[in-house]
């Protein structure tokens, strides 16, 4: 078939590349003079599947709250009238309940998971290199609190047979030997060893030339305008250079993807959730982390690039704002310097903000819709690295009306109920 794959950020590239693997005709269309220029560009560099987690869980709310009167805040709301905001702010609290926090956890570890092996079996197949590390994930916790919080992630880990480890300060100290300067800062952290770091505009960018390799073409500087359909199928893509057709047609826009979706009249709540990086150049690799640190306290990541440092985190309530604002940047340089203080310099630091795009309940929106070929491929979050070679493995499975390596249950866009009329699901693929 001839596929329209709409997106060239991670998600959109790792799906154009395996519908090619699967046979299918593909082009990619996007706006931007390249793969990746926009949310894939300067993310935090983690692939972690052991941390995925929805951000809506027990005690959120509260937190929330606390966080908004902190300095060094993870979280800040720029308040606007727009409802979606609002609307999808109350969806994510009603989400931070203990059954449904299991419920999306067990469904976002599912696919990354199996994304993780899908991205090693990538890897193994065509020698793609993007300053990887396989060396793990610390969460690192400042407070006792915060350690014993991490009972109810350790229970789904075990649940689903993710390897973790706790350490205390000195088994820390034993995987990233750079914090032996900051010993009093914290009181231990859940190790994840099965996560991996590297730079996701490299990945990305190399992941497409393999795609061209096997047949993708790429149209960049194209602004998409609208989908055209006609009763339950789309006939087309309306673009600035023209009307492009096709048999079947993936939405893989990210933060702009509902917008794209809404005068076909489908809702789904993706918002975008502006987040933060800085990256900084490593100035003595002794004092630098060795992967990637959690820190739980302000919920930014601090990863080991190479020979640089990329620090990226908090959550921006803003809309579709790209404004870079001084006081996020103060953030992420307070974390690193705080635990890497002769590691970097943080005046030689690039500034940058991307919007992931976030669903109330942290699990994507992979899978069909109501028009018969069209299929959603969006809503990440945090995670569309970590989730992007298993959802567009998945996502071309689906196109092809091949039955998927895992459980799809709870990735549609049907799980939010009846506001949107009912997907088209090829028999092949229902469980």
């Amino acid at each position: 078939m001839k596929i329209i794959v709409l997106g060239s950020g991670v998600i959109g590239t790792a799906s154009a590349y395996y519908l090619a693997q699967a046979g299918h005709e593909v082009t990619v269309i996007d706006r931007q003079p390249a793969a990746a220029m926009e949310t894939s560009f300067a993310n935090a560099g983690e692939v972690s599947p052991g941390y995925s987690a929805p951000w809506a869980a027990p005690g959120i709310p509260l937190k929330a709250l606390k966080w908004l009167m902190m300095r060094h805040s993870p979280l800040v709301i720029r308040p606007s009238a727009d409802p979606a905001m609002w609307r999808w702010v109350f969806q994510m609290l009603m989400n931070c309940t203990s059954a449904r926090y299991e419920t999306n956890k067990g469904r976002m570890v599912r696919l990354a998971e199996y994304s993780r092996d899908c991205l090693a079996a990538l890897r193994d197949d065509t020698g793609i290199r993007y300053d990887e590390r396989t060396q793990g994930t610390l969460q690192l916790f400042r407070t006792q609190q915060q350690l014993d919080a991490a009972a109810a992630d350790i229970a789904v880990l075990q649940q689903y047979g993710v390897p973790y480890e706790v350490l205390d300060p000195q088994g820390c100290i034993g995987v990233e030997p750079a914090l032996a300067a900051v010993r009093s800062k914290f009181v231990g952290a859940l190790r994840l060893p099965g996560d991996e770091t590297g730079d996701c505009f490299k990945f990305t960018q190399r992941l497409a030339a393999l795609a061209e390799q096997a047949g993708v073409h790429f149209r960049y500087g194209v602004p998409i305008q609208r989908l055209l359909a006609d009763g339950k199928r789309i006939t087309g893509v309306q673009t600035a250079e023209g009307e492009l057709r096709a048999d079947g047609y993936v939405l893989a826009l990210g933060s702009y993807s509902p917008l794209m979706l809404r005068d076909l009249g489908i809702r789904i709540p993706v918002y975008p959730i502006k987040g933060y990086s800085i990256t900084v150049p490593i100035e003595d690799a002794r004092f630098a982390p060795e992967s990637t640190i959690m820190d739980e306290t302000y919920k930014v990541a601090i990863t080991r690039l190479g020979d640089r440092i990329r620090v990226g985190g908090t959550a921006e309530i803003a809309g579709y704002d790209l404004a870079l604002h001084r006081s996020r940047r103060e953030t992420l340089e307070h974390s690193v310097v705080d635990l890497f203080p002769r590691g970097g310099d943080v005046g030689k630091a690039e500034f940058w903000c991307g919007l992931r795009p976030m669903t109330p309940d942290g699990t994507p929106v992979v899978g069909p819709t109501p028009y018969r070929n069209l299929f959603l491929n969006t809503g990440h979050g945090t995670l569309g690295w970590t989730m992007a070679c298993g959802s567009g493995r998945l996502l071309a499975d689906l196109v092809t009306g091949k039955r998927p390596e895992i459980d799809t249950e709870g990735l549609f866009m049907d799980r939010y109920g009846r506001a949107n009329p009912p997907i088209f699901q090829p028999r092949e693929v229902r469980a």
